[in-house]
């Protein structure tokens, strides 16, 4: 399957960063954070880890620094089509606070081969796909991060997403269509011939983590039929100090 083709071409503009560095909000500490499995620990999903306010606020801050629209060379390149907008940052700060507003503590119960996770990468990426835009079938690649880090999981924030009626006092743009509920962006996972594992459809405020590298499941953001599906992507690492990384495997002994 062509459009299955793991995505691991990359050009010089995926590298690319923002022009002007975000302010980004600050993010209060999340206790009871509920975590939903849909396949044990390769697939689950955190309600609410973001409020209602800081997602419209990091929204707010990254429009403020402008995206960039990023594509593929597709298929027939042996990648996967890949139409969206997006900005790239390397903040460690952002990261940690991130990673410390709750994560850390829903983790610490959470070992992948004798390991346990200790943050996030810092190279976060903003995503906004408009209508029509999408994301075909790849899979994640763990990525080394230096001094006996890899990361494991891809951790997807959804910002926009679950639409709610509108009450008297909202005076959003009507034919603004970041103002509009968002319909369709899932992000599907599929396993053994084509079998639909998950499909998560995008809400506001919403984390969703995937296991990664050699054990990722094939998976795809749909097609954007209305609204503005806005998210950002970190990857968490972990590490011990008694073993080493497998790097043949990609992934903790």
């Amino acid at each position: 399957m062509a459009e299955a083709a793991t995505a691991t071409k990359k050009r010089a503009s995926d590298n690319k960063k923002a022009s002007t560095k975000p302010k980004w909000p600050l993010l209060q500490p999340k206790l009871n954070l509920h975590v939903t499995r849909l396949k044990d620990h390769d697939l689950f999903t955190v309600q609410n880890f973001f409020t209602a306010a800081e997602s419209k606020a990091f929204i707010k801050a990254a429009e403020s620094s402008g995206f960039e629209h990023q594509g593929s060379l597709g298929p027939a390149k042996g990648e996967a089509y890949r139409d969206n907008d997006r900005i790239y940052v390397n903040d460690p700060a952002l990261a940690d606070m991130v990673w410390q507003s709750g994560l850390d503590k829903l983790f610490s119960d959470i070992k992948i081969r004798g390991r346990v996770a200790v943050g996030l990468n810092p190279n976060i990426r903003f995503y906004r796909y408009k209508v029509g835009q999408r994301f075909g079938r790849h899979i994640d690649e763990s990525v080394d991060i230096g001094e006996g880090k890899r990361t494991v999981y891809t951790l997807l924030i959804y910002l926009s997403g679950s639409p709610k009626p509108k009450g008297k006092s909202d005076s959003s743009n009507p034919k603004d269509p970041a103002s509009e509920p968002l319909v369709g962006g899932e992000t599907v996972f599929y396993g053994s011939r084509n079998s639909v594992v998950a499909e998560v459809a995008p809400a506001e405020g919403m984390a969703l983590l995937h296991i990664h590298g050699d054990k990722c499941m094939l998976h795809e953001a749909r097609n954007v039929s209305k609204g503005i599906k806005y998210f950002f992507e970190l990857k968490r690492f972990g590490f011990s100090e008694n073993s080493q990384v497998n790097k043949e495997s990609g992934h903790y002994p």
